[in-house]
């Protein structure tokens, strides 16, 4: 018998291993921060023993489950401008730019990172901004903050960085308590902080900080519309950046890919498994072959709006061989960081499209929002399997829930019926986070009082707080008046 630092036993272990197992009376063993043995729960037994043993009766046993597309910040600005969208984006440039602190990132964070961590996320993207062109990378201090925001939480993170769309320059606010000083940002200045930013995060906390690179995605309305000399200008700046992210192993990644934007990506030789694209609606018939060819991965996110203007052809792209992984995209403006919830918009979604129920069972979706999370972010090796030598990210649902009960087909349950709030137990890189609903790596009322907090200082500084407002067509009408 060997002695492991940690065993997780008696549960209903999904290992969404390479045979894809589910053991009805399993168990997982961890030492360190590693999944040394998955097994029948008689035979972990038997061939280790642990000083701390969890007892996962009557729950499921997963591995962590993977965001692969949310944005930072957006915590701090639910539901601002009541559903009219002319307004909520209006707020995210504002907040963004001119309205947020050090101390605003590092409290969104890690009341993102919080949210996640109680849905039983332990993996996710966050572009450090909202949209495709609104990063804070005017100075390293941003991505700092957040990234240390996630670390003291405990979770696993993906920190999206990069250039914003030209012209040049930008207006930026720095906040010294109330004292405001404006700065005039140029893409040179905000690469060097996306270098600055790589070599001292990726990899950090214990590999759970990484970095990826993120360019604006030039659409059709980029292409026709902009001038000759301002197009051109874009195409360099979105070259250097996808060079610096080859140069740094980082992965890249671009939010809002549409009909035709993917074929213009590939023509500038973006593309790759290396590369994560978000949305990727209405693409094309050869959009889709492009993605194949290249090994390139895609971020869908059913629950965002994105997908209410257009479809992700998840399934085409799945039969042509793609990496598809499920995003959130992120806490707002509607949306939470349930990835159980996704995974359900996901079946239904796609369902309705084909009018036909048994387009994508239960056990796809489980994959995109697992090992195919992973696979996307490039993290396979690691994470997104219950399997020895992984990392030890692992999840307890429970399953002794009236609206899981019975407890039998238990993969069933959880893609079909479960909720974020059924996670009991997070387990992170063999560490236990939360444990009975409790979390243990942070204080959640210290977290919640600085995202107040911060969000309180951001409405002063902006003058935004009239979006908070409750809209006239809230009750009593079948259509808001939405600006889109």
């Amino acid at each position: 018998m060997s002695l492991a630092d940690l065993i997780v036993t008696g549960g209903a272990v999904i290992t969404m291993d390479a045979s894809r197992r589910i053991l009805e009376d399993g168990a997982v063993a961890v030492t360190g921060n590693r999944i040394v043995d998955v097994g029948p729960s008689e035979e972990i037994a038997r061939r280790h023993g642990a000083p701390h043993v969890i007892d996962a009766r009557r729950k499921a046993i997963m591995p962590g489950l993977v965001d692969g597309h949310a944005h930072a910040g957006h915590g701090l600005i639910k539901t601002m401008g009541g559903g009219r969208g002319d307004l909520w984006y209006d707020a995210c440039e504002k907040a963004y730019t001119l309205g947020s602190s050090e101390a605003f990132w590092h409290a969104e964070a890690q009341l993102a990172a919080l949210e996640r961590l109680r849905f039983g996320v332990t993996t996710g993207v966050s572009l450090l901004g909202g949209g495709d062109s609104i990063m804070r990378t005017d100075d390293p201090g941003y991505a700092a903050a957040h990234c240390e925001g996630v670390g003291a939480v405990g979770t696993r993170s993906l920190v999206a960085i990069g250039p914003t769309r030209p012209p040049f320059p930008r207006t930026y606010a720095h906040w010294d308590g109330e004292r405001r000083r404006d700065l005039q940002v140029d893409f040179d200045r905000q690469m060097r902080t996306c270098r600055d930013v790589i070599a001292r995060w990726h990899g950090a906390v214990g590999n759970r900080i990484r970095i990826a690179m993120l360019t604006p995605t030039l659409r059709d309305e980029h292409v026709d519309g902009l001038d000759s000399a301002t197009l051109e200008e874009a195409r360099r700046q979105t070259l250097a950046a996808r060079a610096l992210s080859r140069d740094t192993g980082t992965l890249f990644t671009q939010d809002g890919h549409t009909r035709n934007s993917v074929a213009y990506a590939h023509a500038m030789g973006l593309l790759g498994p290396d590369a994560l694209l978000s949305h990727a609606t209405n693409l094309t018939e050869r959009e889709i072959a492009i993605c194949a060819e290249t090994d390139t991965r895609i971020a869908h996110n059913p629950s965002a709006v994105a997908s209410i203007l257009g479809r992700c052809p998840a399934t085409e792209l799945l039969d042509a061989g793609v990496t598809v992984c499920l995003g959130s995209d992120a806490t707002a403006p509607d949306r939470s960081a349930d990835m159980f919830r996704h995974m359900q918009q996901c079946m239904h979604y796609h369902r309705t499209h084909f009018r036909d129920p048994a387009v994508l069972p239960a056990g796809r979706v489980l994959e995109m929002a697992t090992i195919d999370g992973a696979r996307a972010l490039g993290l396979e090796a690691e994470i997104g399997s219950l399997e020895a030598g992984k990392r030890a990210d692992i999840i307890l649902v429970d399953l002794a829930r009236p609206h899981l009960a019975p407890m039998n087909m238990p993969a069933f349950r959880v893609v079909c019926f479960a909720n974020g709030n059924d996670v009991d137990t997070v387990i992170v890189d063999g560490r236990v986070l939360m444990q009975a609903r409790h979390v243990l790596s942070v204080s959640e009322e210290a977290v919640i009082e600085a995202a107040q907090h911060e969000c309180e200082l951001m409405l002063e500084r902006t003058g935004l707080s009239h979006l908070l407002a409750m809209p006239e067509d809230f009750f009593g009408h079948t259509r808001a008046n939405d600006a889109n």
